[in-house]
């Protein structure tokens, strides 16, 4: 090892049946905190920079980047400029869940400009580089001088023949039935995101209780990490005493804020609420600028302009916690929400199909204040998408899009192509949606759902779950079971703890978790929970898991009932849109493959021009014809069939004489292939001379009465024409 000037350590953990090591103080010295995680030879590098503090804003400004360095994999990027580009949806997805699980984690009057930064820079195929990032992460905060009220850990959990594993290879996921990454402190959960394949509430508990054993263990080693080279946290400053402020705030609009927090429609509330806190603001801060104040320097101004930047945040932020301290404290007395529901209860659920006449399926799906438009489109394996990811390049043949646009929310906002939290739920639902459908051998279409959110107020990722499930079945795919999910909401002071069914936009933002769950009446498919409280007792996370079916439930028999008309039995249509392509697959033996796509694909192409469809063939054999009509389709197969068509034993031809010997004739039964009638079996009796009985260009009946192994055909006109006489 190279004799440095500086010191690094390193502390070492066997998890999984692998060691995780991870070393600070030799790379990256300059970031305020700075980890290098290895797990296998999956190596990641996290570091963490802040700014200085921000004055007046009433956010935290954190940023999470996870890159992934395609030279880890030992490859060079694609394109053009052959560099990293913009983010790929993998690596927005590890950013998104780094994110969510450490933004809770910093303490109240910390809102520096904050950067979280994991850089892939070795990735072995078989440990995937997003749980190295999350440890990295927690690491990095944990030894820097940034307040961060960690450490936390994560592990992914997969489970096999009934046994949990901790941290599955890439190969052993692929057969695992569940694949959760799980993140906690050492008190409870932070954040859960994954799949599984229809598993029950009793067996997904008992992951997350596995993981968070397993993950304590991280914790323990950075703490350990902590003691010998972390450096001494920032102090914040002091907490200013606004309870006075606070008080005649309260005084002042209290009983309004109360009246306004039980508008049920989103659009009054809102406006309600924003009429308030303008008069507030207003006020307070026409006061403060009537003061005669005597400004002698430039210094003096802009103390003035950010004691106002303060007061006007003072104001902003008391205004939130009075509302949200309103609406927590009459769910937790009363059990009444902003809307008048009680825990339980879930909004009215109205399901509508084929809405608009063209898409192969379509469904809209309306929950309360929540709408998704979702349309389900088929194609063949050339839209298949193809995924350049790290370490391999595969194709997926379903794919679910989420479309968030401004006017869902009543904004004047632009669509500048998909962000994060778009391309996150649509992960969501798209793994919600996959382990119902059926497998390419049953149904060989590419499958294309995507979601246009038309109005939110809460959960708009699970009414694209839902309404992508009707597109399915409209669209005549025939899915497994059918899917619904659910948003779970929790509010808790400590000792009183109210779950919440179907929660609105608003209760998601004041409540203390956030926990979606998406599952057929079998079991669940997807998983994703945000606590943003220290921590959650195990037995509520098992009720909320309980309600969370029974609101699943009721959703799916809504969803039933709604659509009762269309699909009685609650099953797929028996029949594609007629805007849907038809699908043939013919099976050819894999060296007939260069008969069909002829010198330079000039078959082929003569085969799609001719008849309008499409031909795919795979390395097996497989030919697969997609045409949107039925006769084109018939047509292109026959020319197909025509084209690998085999000799068949005892099968009666109508071939034509090519060649004559003067052991007997060679006939062509169909293009391309040829076989010998021996002269003795020409006809009945002696033949002294072929040409006795036909010539070249002669059409003759023959039958195939043997193939030897090396593909030579002999054929009989004797029988041919004795089977023909014996049919008379």
């Amino acid at each position: 090892m190279a004799n440095y000037w500086f010191k690094s350590e390193t502390v070492t953990l066997e998890l999984g049946g692998r060691s995780l090591t991870i070393e600070t103080g030799r790379l990256a010295k300059q970031a305020a905190g700075a980890c290098l995680v290895t797990y296998g030879e999956t190596v990641v590098l996290v570091t963490v920079v802040h700014g200085k503090p921000r004055v007046g804003i009433d956010f935290f400004p954190l940023t999470v980047d996870f890159v992934e360095k395609t030279s880890a994999a030992g490859k060079i990027p694609g394109g053009f400029f052959k560099r990293e580009a913009r983010l790929s949806d993998r690596e927005v997805l590890v950013c998104r869940f780094i994110d969510r699980a450490i933004r809770p984690l910093f303490p109240e009057g910390y809102n520096d400009d904050t950067m979280v930064m994991a850089t892939v820079l070795s990735a072995d195929g078989e440990n995937a580089p997003d749980v190295a990032a999350f440890i990295g992460a927690s690491a990095a905060l944990t030894v820097s001088e940034i307040p961060f009220l960690g450490p936390i850990a994560a592990v992914r959990v997969g489970r096999i023949g009934g046994e949990f594993i901790t941290n599955p290879t890439t190969e052993q996921v692929e057969e695992s039935d569940m694949d959760f990454v799980v993140g906690g402190s050492r008190k409870a959960l932070v954040m859960v995101e994954g799949g599984a394949g229809m598993v029950s509430e009793e067996d997904a508990l008992a992951a997350l209780q596995f993981a968070h054993r397993e993950l304590i263990r991280v914790i323990d080693i950075q703490e350990d990490l902590q003691r010998r080279v972390g450096k001494a946290k920032i102090e914040l400053p002091k907490t200013r005493d606004r309870s006075a402020l606070e008080q005649e705030i309260r005084d002042k609009v209290g009983s309004r804020l109360e009246a306004a927090t039980r508008i049920p429609d989103k659009a009054e509330r809102s406006d309600a609420l924003s009429e308030i806190g303008g008069e507030v603001r207003d006020a307070y801060l026409s006061a403060f600028r009537r003061e005669k104040i005597a400004f002698d320097s430039l210094e003096a101004i802009d103390a003035r302009r950010g004691e106002e930047s303060q007061l006007s945040a003072d104001v902003k932020e008391i205004l939130h916690d009075l509302r949200a301290e309103v609406v927590r404290n009459r769910i937790l007395e009363s059990g009444e929400r902003i809307d008048g529901r009680g825990t339980s209860d879930i909004r009215p659920i109205a399901c509508e199909l084929r809405v608009v006449p063209r898409p192969h399926g379509v469904a809209l799906f309306t929950r309360g204040e929540t709408q998704a438009l979702v349309t389900t489109t088929l194609g063949g394996r050339f839209d298949a998408q193809t995924i350049d990811s790290l370490t391999a390049r595969y194709t997926k043949s379903f794919y679910l899009h989420y479309n968030f646009p401004g006017y869902s929310t009543g904004e004047p906002r632009p669509n500048r192509g998909p962000g994060r939290r778009e391309v996150g739920h649509g992960n969501l639902a798209e793994r919600a949606i996959k382990p119902v459908l059926p497998n390419a051998e049953e149904f060989p279409y590419t499958i294309r759902i995507v979601s246009e959110t038309l109005e939110s107020n809460g959960s708009s990722s699970m009414a694209a779950i839902c309404g992508g499930t009707l597109s399915l079945m409209d669209a005549g795919v025939p899915i497994k079971a059918p899917v619904a999910g659910i948003a779970m909401g929790l509010i808790t002071d400590g000792d009183r703890v109210a779950i919440l069914s179907d929660i609105l936009g608003d209760e998601d933002h004041l409540g203390d978790m956030d926990f979606k769950v998406a599952g057929t009446a079998e079991g669940i498919t997807a998983l994703q929970m945000d606590i943003k409280i220290e921590s959650v007792d195990w037995d509520v996370m098992k009720r909320a898991l309980a309600q969370a079916r029974e609101g699943r439930m009721h959703i799916l028999d809504c969803m039933k009932q709604e659509t009762a008309s269309e699909l009685p039995a609650f099953v797929s249509r028996e029949e594609l849109s007629r805007y849907a392509p038809r699908v043939s697959m013919i099976s050819v033996k894999p060296d007939r493959i260069r008969d069909i796509i002829g010198p330079g694909g000039k078959v082929i192409r003569a085969i799609q021009e001719t008849t309008g469809t499409k031909v795919d063939i795979d390395d097996t054999g497989m030919v697969t014809i997609f045409s949107p009509d039925a006769d084109a389709l018939d047509q292109a197969r026959s020319m197909i069939e025509e084209l690998t068509q085999e000799a068949e034993l005892d099968r009666v031809y109508l071939g034509k004489v090519k060649r004559i010997t003067d052991f007997g004739a060679f006939v062509e039964i169909f293009p391309g292939t040829d076989g010998l009638i021996h002269i003795s079996h020409l006809a009945e009796g002696r033949v002294e001379k072929v040409t006795d009985v036909l010539s070249e260009g002669d059409e003759v009946l023959a039958k195939c009465i043997d193939i030897d192994p090396t593909g030579r055909i002999r054929l009989s006109r004797k029988e041919a024409l004795a089977d023909a006489a014996a049919s008379e």
